[in-house]
């Protein structure tokens, strides 16, 4: 993996499409895009000013881990054109070397299919308001952090750059999406889930919750695309920390939500600078994530 810090990617061989929270697309002909994934970290839906060091790195590498993983149960966007032939100028391609990949173009599926396994976050202060996560009614009783009966299909809608997802019943997304594809998407995303959080758990995670994104191919079929279970989409917690009625210590950017909460600051941009050491110890914790999720299995 690369060990350079990229804060925003700067191609000129190739056209920039858009620029994500962290990630930058550019266009490859008229059938692939290069995904280029930076160091930069948003929290509260706001790009804070100080990059991750190997933060991309590790999101590239342990998305293509999970992509190949699930291969033979979930067709991913990812081609077989080598970045060589995407971006040839050798000191181009060097820049984001590690941290960028060649995928197929599909059209994205406008809803954020998310996955809880356990009563945390927003599906918590839902729970303790309503008694239910997204329409789905909740034994009472349940407790924060507790594992759910079952894992739930809780979709969102998809907000551009600065704005929040929101929350959405099944019916909502049968409406944006149409039954059929609402349906498989949420099949898709519970057997994903299902499967890495067994996974993870032999490993010494437990993978909370998680955020997949889908889109369709020329024939129509469901394909998973951006990015795979992943310490920016998922909820990654330390199994041996792990505390029902607590919220547990985690791998993933809660580490820094938790520390910007301390602030005096509106959560509106810009965001405030992150001190050194938080900023290594959450490069530390993705990287931790990432040696235990891909060790030899």
């Amino acid at each position: 993996m690369s060990a350079s810090v990229l804060f925003e990617s700067s191609l000129h061989s190739v056209p920039l499409l858009a620029r994500g929270k962290v990630r930058d697309i550019y266009a490859v002909g008229s059938e692939h895009l290069l995904i280029v994934t930076t160091d930069r970290l948003s929290a509260f839906d706001v790009v804070l000013p100080d990059p991750i060091p190997g933060k991309g790195a590790v999101l590239t590498t342990l998305s293509n881990f999970w992509f190949d993983y699930f291969k033979d149960s979930a067709p991913n966007h990812l081609s077989a054109m080598p970045l060589v032939e995407a971006v040839p100028d050798a000191r181009e391609r060097e820049s984001i070397e590690g941290r960028a990949v060649v995928v197929k173009r599909f059209k994205p599926l406008m809803v954020e299919a998310v996955v809880r396994g356990y009563l945390i976050g927003s599906g918590w202060k839902d729970y303790q308001r309503t008694g239910a996560v997204c329409g789905i009614m909740l034994p009472a009783g349940l407790r924060q952090a507790e594992q759910l009966p079952q894992p739930i299909f809780t979709p969102s809608t998809k907000a551009d750059a600065g704005h929040h997802d929101e929350n959405i019943d099944f019916a909502t997304a049968c409406t944006i999406l149409g039954g059929n594809y609402a349906a498989k998407v949420r099949e898709l995303s519970l057997h994903l889930y299902q499967a890495a959080a067994r996974y993870a758990l032999a490993r010494g995670i437990v993978i909370a919750d998680t955020k997949f994104e889908f889109g369709t191919d020329e024939r129509g079929g469901v394909v998973w695309i951006d990015e795979a279970l992943t310490p920016d989409s998922s909820r990654f917690w330390p199994a041996a920390d792990y505390r029902v009625g607590h919220s547990p210590p985690s791998y993933d950017k809660q580490f820094v939500r938790d520390y910007l909460e301390t602030l005096d600051w509106n959560k509106r941009p810009p965001g405030p600078h992150l001190p050194p050491e938080i900023i290594q110890q959450t490069a530390a914790k993705y990287h931790e994530a990432l040696v235990l999720l891909t060790a030899a299995r």
